[in-house]
């Protein structure tokens, strides 16, 4: 039939069906169009174009200038564009059979690191480091506990106690790989020991592994991955003005309208400029949005970026994907031609429409100028990631944490140690005699003076201690008071003899094992 209205955007809804003006007349371009060719030479007929005042799809509150209004109002007999169908606009117009699922997908800049994160913490998530922190704050005070428990319960007297701090610094050296000085004699607390150098070298075997990965490996994975994801991090995007985002999100039957705080909160922009190279290179590269597009606008959008940058810089790979795509839709809808409800076309029309997409056609179509390989996948395999600068940044915090750490660790022991000889000081004083003035000396053996006599042969004072003579008279000197103040002990695995000061405050501490104690009456012979 000659004399045939048919509409299209007014613009573009590249590349589904947008218009050329070709000597004066627009002419129609697109999938769409390719789609209503078969149709004209199937049933030969003819079209004249009839533009809607806006470039929007239109809904019950959004009809001024749109595509709904002028099949609702009859002015157009057949709408030739994607449309989605939206349960909201069923009143007003008649839906062709459905072409295609319709996908829309979110673009945003790529990332410099994967959202699961690059530096030294990326290996575990935050429950597994949040579980190691408690394990080493609970693990040690748990074996000191239980060293307790048995000590009490098996009367050992030759059970090393081992206090609180060391089994906490065992904790934390088995975690660093320092190792320990304790070495247990219970067989249950030898057990409890090896369990947790077992957990920590599996925990360390893991880390290794998976930081390794971390730092070689470019997979990652986008901050933004769905709407859910920009609900919950309020996330600001932006998409074409009167498509089925902005109706899905304005609609309370719809699961996008769960966004709708994000457009009061003015972090949603509808934009009419329907140029998509523009809207990438202003408002997603400079505003960092997220651009919400239909798939086959954006992977033409993308490639047709990278052909650009590839001519511009050949050389570097990785400065042809600026942008990321995201795999998840941001929403789904079957799309379709669109008529008056009063149509007759539909009968006529319905039953090709459904032959072209079960043979493929529509599909084939879609990505007919398209390469079969994925262009700027999140995951640039291609080339082989190199370590940064940033990479290391958690390294640089641990040393610097580190040091300030020992730093503050010096000045308390220098001001422990400040109030310490001045409380010695006070009590020397006490003693003394406010009256008694005596000069500074040190408190040791170390400063022999003429006064000072050095402590008797080894072989002597073993003799002793085996025949029960440890506390005869004179046995260290006149000076010293030998009377019950003498005493064997063991510290830190080794035999001393403890004496007491010849002022008779603090004690003196001489080996006993024989190198020890050659060495230590050598330097008071010699």
């Amino acid at each position: 039939p000659d004399g045939f209205n048919l509409f299209t955007f007014r613009n573009k809804d590249w590349p589904l069906s947008y218009t050329e003006r070709i000597n004066g007349t627009l002419i129609g371009r697109g999938v769409a169009f390719e789609m209503l060719e078969f149709l004209m030479e199937k049933f030969k007929f003819n079209y004249t174009l009839v533009m809607p005042e806006h470039n929007i799809v239109g809904s019950s509150d959004d009809m001024d200038g749109s595509i709904i209004e002028l099949l609702a109002n009859e002015k157009a007999d057949i709408a030739v564009a994607f449309l989605p169908i939206l349960a909201d606009a069923r009143q007003h117009i008649l839906y062709s059979t459905g072409l295609d699922e319709g996908e829309w997908m979110m673009i945003m800049i790529r990332p410099l690191e994967s959202a699961s994160g690059s530096g030294l913490l990326a290996p575990f998530d935050r429950d597994v480091w949040i579980l190691i922190l408690v394990s080493l704050l609970a693990v040690g005070p748990i074996i000191y506990g239980l060293l307790v428990i048995r000590y009490y319960l098996t009367k050992d007297s030759e059970q090393v106690r081992y206090t609180l701090p060391h089994c906490i610094w065992f904790v934390y050296g088995a975690l660093m790989k320092q190792g320990s000085t304790l070495s247990p004699t219970g067989d249950s607390t030898r057990i409890l020991f090896a369990s947790w150098w077992i957990f920590i070298t599996i925990l360390t075997s893991f880390y290794t592994a998976n930081l390794t990965a971390f730092l070689t490996l470019s997979k990652f994975t986008l901050p933004i991955n769905n709407a859910e994801d920009v609900r919950r991090k309020s996330s600001p995007f932006v998409t074409i003005r009167g498509n089925a985002i902005e109706y899905a999100i304005k609609n309370s039957d719809e699961a996008l309208n769960s966004l709708s705080f994000l457009v009061d909160k003015h972090l949603v922009e509808f934009t009419t400029n329907l140029n998509d190279s523009d809207i990438l290179m202003t408002t997603v590269a400079k505003k960092n949005y997220v651009y919400v597009r239909d798939r086959p606008a954006i992977e033409h959008l993308v490639y047709n970026d990278y052909l650009v940058r590839r001519k511009v810089n050949p050389i570097n790979e990785r400065s042809h994907c600026p942008f990321a795509t995201a795999t998840t839709p941001f929403l789904k809808r079957v799309r379709a031609f669109a008529y008056p409800n009063s149509t007759r076309w539909n009968a006529l029309f319905d039953p090709q429409l459904l032959n072209m997409v079960e043979g493929g056609l529509i599909k084939f179509k879609l990505l007919e100028n398209l390469p079969k390989a994925e262009i700027c996948p999140q995951n640039l395999g291609g080339t082989e990631r190199q370590l940064k600068n940033r990479d290391l940044v958690m390294t640089y915090l641990v040393m610097l944490t580190g040091f300030c750490t020992s730093i503050a660790v010096f000045f308390s022991e220098m001001f422990a140690r400040i109030m310490n000889e001045r409380k010695l000081a006070k009590e020397l004083k006490e003693l003394n005699g406010p009256g008694l003035k005596l000069p500074p000396e040190k408190i040791t053996y170390l400063s022999k003076g003429v006064s000072d006599s050095p402590p008797p042969p080894y072989a002597e004072i073993f003799s002793r201690h085996t025949s029960g003579m440890i506390g005869a008279k004179g046995m260290f000197g006149s000076q010293i008071v030998t009377d019950g103040d003498a005493a064997r002990q063991m510290i830190n695995g080794r035999d001393y003899m403890v004496v007491k000061e010849k002022n008779g405050i603090g004690s003196q501490l001489i080996p006993m094992r024989a190198p020890s104690a050659a060495i230590f009456q050598y330097t008071y012979t010699n």
